[in-house]
C-alpha cells in the first residue's frame, strides 16, 4: 500500500511534467477503465487459480512495470506513452489482484478473526496514506519522476517475498453459514451445477471430501477446474442474487459508498474554498477523517469481534450519514474537524464490519468473485457520482447536495435493517 501511494504520486508528477493538464488528467484515468471492465474476470481468475498465486503473481507483475519505466524514464527522460501504458498494465493488473487480496483472509486466519484482520487493514491503509505521501515527495526531490518510480517498486518488490512466506491454512466449508436459503450448495454441497462446479479458493474446483474428524467440517479438495470463466461467472452472480445476506449486504454497501464518496472527495474541496478554509483548513478535515477511521481499525484489532455485528453496523451507517450531512453546517473549521473525526469513525467500523460479514458470510468457492463485485461497484460505479457531486453543487450548493448523500448513504443502514437474515447476522465468536 505504502509502494502503490507512491506510484500514484509519481505518475501525477510525471505526467504532469511531460503534458498538458488535460494529458495528465487522462493519464490518472486511464487505468481505472481496464480496472472496471475486468474486476469481475478478475474475481473468476482468484477462485480458480487461487488468491494466494494470483497475489504473488500480479504484484510481482506489478514490481516488474514499474521498475521498467523508471529505468525507461531515467534513461530518455519524461514522456506520456511510457506512463499511459503503465497507467494501463496497473488498472489490468488491479483488476485480478484486488478480488484476490479480498479473497486471501479466509485464507490465511480462522473465521472468528476476520474482523480483527479487517481492522488491521485499516491500520495499514491509513499508516500508507499518511508515510506513502511523504516518501513520494522525497523520491521526486532526489530523483525526480523516475527516481520516485524506482522507489515505488522496490517498496512493491519487498511486498512479494513477503507474501510468498504467508502459509494457507486447510480450506473447509462451515455448515451452518447463514444466508444459504434458496442456493444450492451454499453450505458446501455442490453448486447449482452440481458438486464439481465448486470452485475453490484455493485455486482449483472444490470436490468436496468426507468430513475431517480432527475439525469437525467437511474439506473441500483440489481438482481440475471444469467449465468456462463466463459458466463461473454466472454461478458467482447467481450464487450473490439468491443469498439471503450477501444480497442485501452489498447493496447496502454501494449505497453507502454512492452516498460517502461525493461530499468527502469533490464536495469537501468546494465547501473549503466556499468557507475560506483553504488547502489547510481541507488537509486538516480529512486527517480528522482519518484518525477516526484509524481509531476504528484499532478498535476492532484490539477487540476481534462485536456482538450483533449487522446491528451495530447498521447503526454506525445511520448516524455516519447523518454526521455527513451535518459537515455542510458546520460554522467553523474546529467543529468541521470534529465531525470529520466522527465521520471517519463510524464509516470505518461500518466498513470493516461489512467486510467481515462479507468475508464470513461467503462461501470460500465464492471469494474472490463476491470480492470483485464489490470492488466493481466502489471502482467501477462509485467514481460516476463524483463530477455528479460536483454539477449538483454548482447548481444548488453544497448544503442540499451534502444532505442528499447522507439520505443515499443512510439507505445503506435501512437496508441492513429491513433485511431479517442480514439484520441477524452475526461475527463468529
Amino acid at each position: 500500500m505504502v509502494g502503490d501511494n507512491v506510484y500514484y504520486l509519481a505518475l501525477s508528477w510525471a505526467a504532469v511534467q511531460a503534458g498538458t493538464p488535460s494529458q495528465a488528467g487522462l493519464v490518472m484515468a486511464v487505468s481505472a477503465v481496464p480496472r472496471a471492465l475486468l474486476m469481475l474476470g478478475g474475481g473468476v481468475v482468484a477462485d480458480r487459480f487461487g488468491p494466494r498465486r494470483v497475489v504473488i503473481g500480479s504484484d510481482a507483475v506489478r514490481c516488474a512495470a514499474v521498475l521498467a519505466v523508471a529505468a525507461v524514464l531515467f534513461a530518455a527522460g519524461p514522456g506520456l506513452w511510457p506512463l499511459v501504458v503503465l497507467a494501463v498494465v496497473f488498472g489490468i493488473v488491479d483488476a485480478v489482484f484486488m478480488p484476490a487480496v479480498g479473497a486471501l483472509p479466509a485464507r490465511v486466519t480462522s473465521r472468528d478473526q476476520l474482523a480483527r484482520v479487517q481492522g488491521m487493514r485499516g491500520l495499514a491503509i491509513r499508516f500508507a496514506n499518511v508515510v506513502g505521501a511523504p516518501l513520494g515527495g522525497l523520491g521526486v526531490a532526489l530523483g525526480g519522476a523516475a527516481g520516485a518510480f524506482g522507489l515505488a517498486g522496490l517498496l512493491i518488490a519487498v511486498s512479494v517475498p513477503l507474501l510468498v512466506s504467508v502459509r494457507m491454512r486447510d480450506l473447509t466449508t462451515d455448515a451452518g453459514a447463514e444466508g444459504d436459503a434458496g442456493v444450492p450448495g451454499a453450505s458446501g454441497a455442490a453448486s447449482s451445477s452440481g458438486a464439481s462446479d465448486a470452485i475453490g479458493a484455493s485455486g482449483a474446483t472444490g470436490v468436496l471430501g468426507a468430513p475431517d474428524p480432527d475439525q469437525g467440517s467437511t474439506v473441500v479438495q483440489e481438482a481440475v477446474p471444469p467449465g468456462s470463466p463466463w459458466r463461473d461467472l454466472r454461478d458467482g452472480l447467481r450464487y450473490i442474487r439468491r443469498h439471503r445476506v450477501l444480497a442485501p449486504l452489498l447493496v447496502a454497501i454501494a449505497l453507502g459508498e454512492l452516498g460517502f464518496v461525493g461530499p468527502l472527495n469533490v464536495g469537501l474541496t468546494l465547501l473549503a474554498d466556499q468557507r475560506g478554509w483553504g488547502a489547510s483548513g481541507m488537509g486538516a478535515v480529512l486527517a480528522g477523517f482519518g484518525a477516526g477511521a484509524g481509531i476504528a481499525g484499532l478498535l476492532l484489532t484490539v477487540r476481534g469481534r462485536l456482538p450483533h455485528a449487522a446491528r451495530v453496523a447498521a447503526a454506525a451507517i445511520l448516524c455516519g450519514s447523518v454526521a455527513i450531512g451535518a459537515l455542510a453546517f458546520v460554522p467553523s473549521l474546529p467543529a468541521a474537524v470534529g465531525v470529520a473525526l466522527l465521520v471517519g469513525l463510524l464509516a470505518g467500523l461500518s466498513g470493516a464490519l461489512c467486510g467481515a460479514l462479507l468475508q464470513t458470510q461467503t462461501e470460500p468457492a465464492y471469494l474472490g468473485r463476491v470480492s470483485s463485485v464489490a470492488g466493481t461497484v466502489s471502482l467501477g460505479l462509485v467514481p460516476l457520482s463524483m463530477p455528479v457531486s460536483a454539477a449538483a453543487i454548482g447548481w444548488c450548493g453544497t448544503g442540499p447536495v451534502f444532505v442528499t448523500s447522507a439520505a443515499v448513504c443512510g439507505l445503506g443502514g435501512v437496508v441492513v435493517l429491513c433485511s431479517g437474515a442480514l439484520r441477524r447476522a452475526q461475527l463468529p465468536g
